[in-house]
């Protein structure tokens, strides 16, 4: 078995509905998500708001993340097109740049991402895949690695809004 094995973006490639960020995300999205370790135990839940806007050509996500033992978290990303349904996204905790590409129903994201860990930083990389359901929601399931394993993974779904409530009561 190679290491390239596993889904591949270009398998999405005509499924549908089609997903287009710079369209699904813009205006005010919802996700309600966790954490899990690599053994699979869950140890952080959350709620994140995205809001969504273009300028330019730029396609910014505004996130707000609540976690359930209260702590908050923003991140601000910046995502420019770079070709046939490709993105390049920059955000502060994220060293260089992310590649997003879509096919079909489905988005892949590669990013290094910074994440504080006691009174250090650590860098994982991450491979997100996201995949637009008929009813309009989004599931997303992202590896996180540390030296090539797997340190962590984190699922969630997303949905349009109008909300009825804020990320803060809805944890």
């Amino acid at each position: 078995m190679s290491a390239c094995s596993g889904p591949q973006i270009e398998d999405y490639a005509g499924s549908g509905p089609e997903l287009r960020i710079d369209d699904y995300f813009l205006g005010h999205t919802r996700g309600w998500g966790m954490v899990q370790d690599y053994r699979g135990e869950v140890t952080r839940r959350f709620v994140v708001d995205v809001i969504g806007s273009m300028q330019g050509n730029q396609l910014i996500l505004e996130e707000d993340f609540v976690y359930a033992d209260g702590e908050t978290q923003h991140r601000r990303w910046t995502f420019t097109p770079a070709g046939d349904r490709q993105w390049t996204g920059r955000a502060a905790d994220v060293t260089g740049e992310a590649t997003a590409t879509t096919r079909g129903n489905a988005l892949r994201m590669n990013y290094v991402l910074q994440v504080p860990i006691d009174d250090s930083t650590w860098e994982f990389s991450m491979d997100d895949w996201m995949y637009l359901q008929p009813d309009g929601r989004i599931l997303n399931r992202t590896s996180m690695r540390k030296l090539g394993l797997e340190a962590a993974s984190i699922t969630l779904a997303f949905q349009r809004c109008p909300c009825d409530s804020s990320a803060a009561e809805s944890k």
